[in-house]
């Protein structure tokens, strides 16, 4: 058994109110937690649940913007001079590892007193291969390729989660265009769905938006829990067939 807790549910841009960056705990029964990104705001969400940097000693990173990796910094510094802290796992595809040190995090972590630093002076890394799949705490996680931002020369590496705990079989999307056509087997075999959603008025074109959403199978909705939301007044969801909006703070239970 284990649940998942969202610190928050917004989208990048999220600012004030009650909710922060869409980062998440997985968490077993043994109190064993896995970050599921880290953003930028990561040190308010934590405080805001009750947590501190002395809970983080494992984390997943789905892609390079802010919002799922600016946090690395404030993790990466406080736990290394917090002598309760060991070095924090890091989970990331071979592709955003070879690229987070120099295009993230080198400028703010790259010198710290007496030292030169690099990716391995902060974090245990664990780079992802083309198998893309990782065991953590006996759960095995499948990276899902999405399609989030194509620049016209190549796909900027980003990589949803598909797990299952006790059977239960979880698809989160981390930020992503709509691929149903192209991913329809995790959207299949999927118990729970917790899918990135854009309710901008001005859509993006690289993000699900609620009104491409609602077009999918009334099968497929049933199971989408909606999350990477803007700050504004949220469509009736539960009216159109999903499981509704995910809020900070939700709890959901994986057994």
């Amino acid at each position: 058994m284990a649940h998942l807790l969202f610190l928050g549910s917004g989208s990048a841009f999220t600012v004030g109110g009650d909710n922060f960056h869409s980062n998440m705990f997985l968490i077993t029964e043994t109190g064993k937690k896995l970050l599921i990104d880290c953003g930028s705001d990561l040190r308010f969400s934590l405080y805001k649940e009750g947590f501190s940097h002395r809970d983080i000693t494992d984390i997943y990173i789905s892609h390079l913007h802010s919002d799922h990796a600016g946090g690395l910094e404030y993790v990466g510094l406080t736990t290394k001079f917090d002598p309760q802290c060991d070095q924090p796992n890091l989970y990331l595809s071979y592709e955003i590892a070879t690229e987070i040190w120099e295009h993230t995090l080198s400028g703010g972590m790259g010198s710290v007193e007496g030292e030169i630093t690099n990716l391995e002076s902060f974090f245990n890394v664990h780079s992802i291969d083309n198998n893309r799949h990782f065991v953590w705490e006996t759960i095995n996680f499948e990276l899902v390729k999405t399609i989030h931002i194509n620049n016209g020369t190549y796909v900027m590496p980003s990589y949803g989660l598909f797990f299952s705990v006790n059977n239960q079989k979880i698809f989160i999307t981390s930020d992503t265009q709509l691929c149903y056509e192209k991913l329809q087997k995790y959207y299949q075999e999927a118990d729970i769905i917790f899918h990135d959603c854009e309710i901008s008025k001005y859509p993006t074109p690289v993000h699900s938006h609620y009104q491409q959403l609602v077009k999918l199978p009334d099968n497929i909705k049933q199971k989408i829990w909606l999350y990477g939301y803007q700050p504004r007044e949220l469509p009736n969801a539960k009216a159109d067939g999903f499981l509704g909006f995910v809020k900070r703070g939700d709890q959901f239970l994986i057994n």
